[in-house]
């Protein structure tokens, strides 16, 4: 049955619509990362030097303020959220937002791990909670963009300027997205393998005022591992926002990210890497609006993620998908384009800034073949 199918004749370029790790920026080769600070400690001054300036570079791209730190930290994303909920909750009340897997991994923690008791608030994939609910005297803990669901809150105008607690976004696939609000983010958390497509095992971790203010006036009831601990004698531990590292990290990893932080400066800065994103997007609704076998999990386009777009297809369950995705593996038209595990079965297409529009496109004719491959 499958000759009976016309294969497109134009495959992506680079069919790598993974989201996470993500597609390599354009242009991208092992032979242009620098290599002078590899073989060298990372507190020798080229080593402390170099972080230093992935900081400065990552700093200038996200337009982060100067009230605002920024510290490379183990453990990827998971880690530096992680690192944010151990040394800083417990000191008020906590509310956990979840709307897909990771959300609902942080709830796993604070109730769980640190044992809070912390008011829940859930939504089902595809949909975005009431934020209205949210009691800021609260810490409240909560992904920007949910990289599983496609769902992202729409911008920042629920957080109150006057709010007593914390908030806690897990910004990993929003940050070099999306124009976030710093002033409403008091702890930001995210990975180099996303919208920059870096490498994994290094996480990013952002804390403003009233965070470094939490982290000076409080000390938690449980104990904290090495890698977590950011206070020394009372005050911030100002050398791990300066490329003092925690614990050793990969140069190799933060040259890499070097390369993809100087091509996003070569685009524009984040008004470029956010033009990329939105055309790719542009893109893929266009192929989901011209299929009546294809459709948005998220369905609010306010809410609707333009870097983890998450699709159903009609009538699939996941054989089906498992199959759809292993066909275009097979043609290297697509690679891991399979929804995450958890979430329900369906597609997830990376369109963050590293992905070409004309990628995308090309992908669209391959999603009609692997769809009447296995419906013929």
């Amino acid at each position: 049955m499958m000759s009976e199918v016309t294969t497109p004749q134009v495959r992506p370029t680079r069919p790598y619509f993974s989201s996470g790790p993500c597609a390599k920026p354009p242009g991208w080769d092992a032979s242009k990362i620098a290599t002078e600070s590899l073989g060298r400690s990372h507190r020798a001054k080229i080593g402390k030097t170099r972080l230093q300036y992935c900081i400065d570079l990552m700093r200038e791209m996200l337009q982060l303020p100067d009230t605002h730190r920024i510290g490379i930290v183990p453990g990827s994303d998971t880690g530096a959220f992680e690192m944010a909920m151990w040394t800083m909750l417990g000191a008020k009340p906590v509310t956990t937002l979840a709307w897909e897997s990771f959300g609902e991994g942080w709830v796993t923690d604070a109730a769980k791990q640190l044992k809070l008791d912390p008011t829940v608030i859930r939504a089902d994939y595809g949909q975005l909670p009431d934020l209205a609910q949210v009691d800021w005297s609260n810490d409240v803990l909560f992904t920007w963009n949910g990289t599983t669901s496609g769902v992202r809150v729409p911008d920042g105008d629920w957080i109150p300027a006057d709010r007593e607690g914390l908030s806690f976004a897990d910004s990993t696939s929003a940050v070099f997205a999306y124009d976030l609000p710093w002033d409403k983010i008091d702890v930001a958390t995210f990975s180099w393998q996303k919208v920059l497509g870096g490498e994994g095992g290094h996480g990013v971790l952002i804390l403003g005022p009233r965070a470094v203010e939490r982290l000076e006036t409080y000390t938690p009831a449980w104990p904290l591992p090495k890698v977590f601990r950011l206070v020394s004698k009372g005050a911030l531990a100002e050398g791990v926002f300066k490329g003092e590292t925690i614990n050793t990290p990969s140069m190799l990893a933060v040259e890499d990210a070097i390369f993809a932080l100087e091509w996003a400066k070569s685009l524009g800065g984040l008004d470029g890497l956010k033009a990329r994103s939105d055309a790719n997007a542009a893109t893929l609704d266009k192929i989901v609006e011209d299929r009546e076998w294809l459709s948005h999990l998220a369905a609010d386009p306010a809410s609707r993620s333009k870097t983890s777009v998450c699709l159903s297809v009609a009538g699939a369950d996941e054989g089906f998908i498992k199959k759809f995705a292993g066909l275009l593996e097979a043609e290297g038209a697509a690679y891991d384009i399979a929804g995450y595990r958890d979430a329900p079965p369906g597609l997830r297409i990376w369109c963050g800034a590293t992905v070409d529009t004309a990628d995308v496109e090309a992908l669209g004719p391959w999603l009609d073949w692997a769809y009447a491959s296995l419906s013929a």
